[in-house]
């Protein structure tokens, strides 16, 4: 069973929806399950058991594939900075699918590389997206002069439409408009929800993957995107 990104999103939480989707998974399997009018006792242990391997498992998923706790240098964020970050245990390359600009030119992180990347995913209807940001927007200004690109990546349906809008509406100066049609980009790095934001070095590695909101321009992340992603030493 898919997660639908708009739909199943959980507009009131900071976080990754993997509570919701643990509960579809659970109420679905309660639809399909018959009714007992005297369960026993060995069946509903092994029920239980099952349940919370599907809450496991989707945890699991959720986090992406490939990613650990693993040390790695310069990229291991100090305790604090994060509270939902999880490095790249084996980085990979960054997919060369193509995203656009506001006038329509398109883009792959290929054409990044030589440069880090923080690249965020977000849409108009998710509110912790539109509340960080003004964040990133401040975080691009203080980081470009490391070789750092901050790059947000829309995923409304109707982007060309609205991305500009919304830019113009809060003032945002120093990120581009940039659309990921059919939320290709998107599906292609395997994203489950929104925020997530993803990190590539200047080999176009991933390098880490922030799931839901972060103070992006606080002064403990912007150390850590100068280390970890850019010329900092």
């Amino acid at each position: 069973m898919a997660l639908d990104l708009e739909s199943d999103f959980d507009r009131s939480t900071m976080t990754f929806p993997a509570e919701a989707y643990s509960k579809k998974l659970i109420d679905r399997e309660k639809s399909m399950s018959p009714a007992a009018s005297t369960p026993n006792p060995s069946r509903s242990a092994r029920k239980k058991r099952a349940r919370l391997l599907t809450i496991a498992a989707v945890a699991v998923l959720l986090s992406g594939p490939g990613v650990s706790h693993a040390s790695q240098g310069r990229c291991e964020a100090p305790e604090g900075t994060f509270t939902n970050f999880t490095p790249t245990d084996s980085p990979t390359i960054a997919p060369k699918i193509p995203f656009f600009t506001a006038d329509g030119e398109e883009k792959t992180l290929a054409d990044y590389i030589g440069k880090g990347v923080v690249l965020n995913f977000w849409a108009t209807w998710c509110a912790p997206c539109v509340r960080e940001m003004p964040d990133l927007d401040r975080l691009h200004a203080m980081v470009k002069g490391n070789d750092v690109e901050v790059l947000a990546l829309n995923e409304d349906r109707k982007g060309m439409e609205v991305a500009p809008k919304f830019f113009k509406k809060n003032k945002l100066h120093d990120l581009d408009i940039l659309i990921d049609k059919k939320t290709k980009v998107l599906k292609s790095l395997k994203v489950r929800g929104l925020p997530t934001t993803v990190l590539f070095d200047r080999e176009g590695k991933e390098r880490g993957r922030v799931t839901g909101i972060a103070l992006w321009d606080s002064p403990e992340i912007v150390d850590f995107i100068r280390r970890c992603l850019g010329n900092a030493s």
